[in-house]
């Protein structure tokens, strides 16, 4: 009876355990937060904390975000994770004063759950590579009544406008089928696109293009609670009562990629480890600057690889640090050096190939650079003209009209000293043992000398 009962009581101490624990292990979420420029390394962000939550039991992911768009490539890698999700991913737009402009309009979209905070907006999702640029007079002579290309299709679209119109159409395809996908207002979604319009949450609620709006963290999880969502293609039903709430934030890996992948950053990378090689090649056996540039160097190219660089831009870049150093060892009158200073800053300019908010290199860091370029090259220059100048100081040449001392008595060919050491010395005159001379050429190992006027030897 005894050995029952605490058996008895051991099983229900462990029902009661199970009890406690299922609920806390299936009740948990996790939020992620997308602040500022939508970047690689965001999209890194995103991508690897999804894959790492989806091996977890979780209720919901909350995806807060505040951004004024970003770059087409991570932001379609981010909607990849999301749409492929096994979990519902609600985006909250949050805090008030926040916005999801450009490419954040997009992920709202994709969300299993759209959501935003009072004060906020959307919108503006036109691709900003794209926006017309053309002059007054280069505009295509083209009816207002048949400028519409969805209206009109066989409207005449000018040659520098059939990119942007190829660019658009893309866009607005691919929002609306984020928005078919979602049961969400396409007409507005293209109407984004094509006239970057934008709304405030609550026009944004009224027109179907969210889902709600929660005035705080609390009062989202309170609305979702009992909402069905659909989540590849099933019903399911959200349990946010007592959820366990843990927030992940980014490892020093996405910390770095963070850092580098900012254009001003990559771009400084670039030409410390340039400047680090041209000073390790140019004095050998320095260590620290070739290690250092190298370093910065390999950073720079994986920079590079993951934003959208022009390469016309870094190849004036290269051109025109060689045609400074080129002014430096052959000068010009300054053609060589005025081309690499020009080169140097339109390929500065021209580097990053978007016009993404966020994403151009400072106008002041470039003139920083060029400057303190132009300072260098223009004291490298110097120093070659003033070296030029000062005699020669080492090698055969120095020797030239340098005196010398006979070591014996010779009529044609004897021993003579020189800077302590001996040559074989021919003269036209006879020399005796002691008489100095003048160096006056050099013949492989013979020099040909001159006499001293006077035969006494002074030494």
């Amino acid at each position: 009876m005894k050995l029952r009962l605490v058996l008895n009581i051991v099983l229900l101490l462990i029902n009661s355990a199970f009890a406690q624990t299922s609920p806390e292990q299936s009740s948990q979420a996790f939020i992620l937060e997308i602040n500022g420029v939508i970047s690689p390394a965001t999209a890194d962000y995103v991508e690897r904390s999804l894959d790492k939550i989806n091996q977890l039991d979780t209720e919901l992911i909350l995806l807060k975000m505040d951004t004024p768009g970003g770059l087409d490539l991570p932001m379609r890698t981010i909607i990849k994770k999301i749409i492929s999700s096994p979990i519902p991913i609600v985006t909250y737009v949050s805090p008030s004063g926040s916005r999801a402009a450009s490419a954040g309009t997009y992920i709202l979209y994709a969300s299993h759950v759209a959501a935003m905070a009072p004060a906020t907006n959307l919108g503006a999702a036109t691709p900003v590579q794209i926006l017309p640029s053309t002059k007054p007079d280069d505009k295509p002579a083209i009816n207002k009544d048949n400028a519409d290309p969805k209206k009109h299709p066989d409207s005449p679209i000018a040659v520098g406008d059939a990119m942007r119109h190829k660019m658009v159409n893309d866009a607005v395809a691919y929002i609306r089928g984020l928005a078919k996908l979602r049961g969400r207002n396409e007409e507005w979604a293209e109407q984004a696109v094509r006239s970057a319009t934008s709304l405030t949450a609550e026009e944004a609620l009224s027109l179907n293009v969210i889902d709600m709006i929660a005035n705080s963290q609390a009062d989202l999880f309170q609305q979702l609670d009992g909402q069905t969502v659909n989540v590849l293609g099933m019903d399911r039903a959200l349990n946010t009562t007592g959820l366990i709430v843990k927030e992940i934030v980014p490892d020093w890996r996405n910390k770095l990629l963070q850092v580098i992948s900012d254009p001003n950053i990559a771009y400084i990378l670039m030409l410390v480890g340039i400047y680090g090689l041209i000073f390790e090649f140019s004095n050998p056996g320095a260590i620290l600057p070739g290690t250092v540039g190298a370093i910065c160097l390999l950073l720079a190219l994986f920079s590079f690889q993951i934003l959208p660089i022009n390469y016309a831009g870094l190849a004036l870049i290269l051109l025109g640090i060689a045609l400074m150093i080129g002014e430096a060892f052959v000068p010009s009158f300054g053609v060589l050096g005025l081309g690499g200073v020009s080169a140097f800053i339109v390929g500065s300019i021209i580097l990053i190939d978007t016009d993404m908010p966020g994403y151009g290199i400072n106008i002041g860091l470039i003139a920083g650079f060029t400057v303190s370029t132009v300072a260098f090259f223009l004291l490298a220059l110097g120093l070659v003209f003033k070296a030029r100048r000062n005699p020669i100081v080492s090698g055969m040449e120095e020797m030239i009209g340098m005196e010398c001392e006979a070591m014996e008595s010779f009529s044609k060919q004897g021993r003579v000293r020189v800077h302590s050491e001996i040559w074989t010395a021919r003269s036209t005159l006879p020399m005796e043992k002691g008489q100095t001379a003048k160096v006056d050429a050099i013949h492989g190992l013979i020099l040909d000398v001159t006499p001293e006027i006077s035969k006494e030897n002074p030494l």
